[in-house]
């Protein structure tokens, strides 16, 4: 375990016994959340093509998918990690969209991706998915080749891609549900 690991495990439990809130770290607490002011939609000419899922350990929900197989379908893929409160707070959001327009070809995954070694185990994933009512497919990215892949570096994280595999909209932090959630009807409309 490398010396930066543990200094900043040890102060995030310290810090989780006391209840204080270091800004910027993910942790579950009462303070209110920060979202971070980012969002981007994408015009065709700037979309790229969403990377393929890599290096994940474990799928709930479903079987494993890969993104080439989703072509024709609207899929929203979600960075997150059960630890973050700001990913927590956008939980509802994200299943709510997914019982909206499941029926109507939308595909939600759950990228998870841990920022601390606690959040590595599977049974603590398997927890929060139960916990938090999650029934769509999540997939667990321990070692951060997904998030990697895709050039994330916030959670929470949204990317809406559409039916060509093209990553038409993306969105880090909490807010901006209806603008993902007009993002996914419109692309949907368009399938129509």
């Amino acid at each position: 375990m490398s010396l930066r690991l543990i200094a900043v495990s040890t102060l995030v439990a310290g810090l989780g016994l006391g209840g204080a809130v270091i800004p910027g770290l993910c942790t579950e607490s009462d303070a209110p959340a920060q979202p971070v002011p980012r969002a981007i939609a994408m015009t065709t000419e700037q979309s790229q093509t969403a990377p393929e899922f890599a290096g994940i350990s474990n799928w709930f929900n479903s079987k494993p998918l890969k993104l080439a197989d989703l072509r024709g379908k609207v899929v929203l893929v979600d960075f997150w990690t059960y630890g973050c409160v700001n990913c927590v707070n956008t939980l509802p959001h994200v299943t709510q969209l997914y019982s909206k327009y499941r029926d109507r070809g939308l595909v939600v995954i759950g990228v998870h991706t841990p920022e601390f070694p606690f959040e590595h185990s599977a049974s603590n994933v398997q927890a929060a998915l139960k916990r938090h009512g999650i029934l769509y497919p999540v997939a667990q990215d321990n070692n951060s080749q997904t998030w990697n892949a895709y050039r994330n570096q916030y959670w929470p994280a949204q990317y809406v891609i559409d039916q060509n595999g093209k990553i038409v909209f993306q969105h880090a932090g909490e807010g901006q549900y209806d603008e993902i959630d007009r993002t996914v009807a419109r692309l949907l409309d368009a399938d129509s």
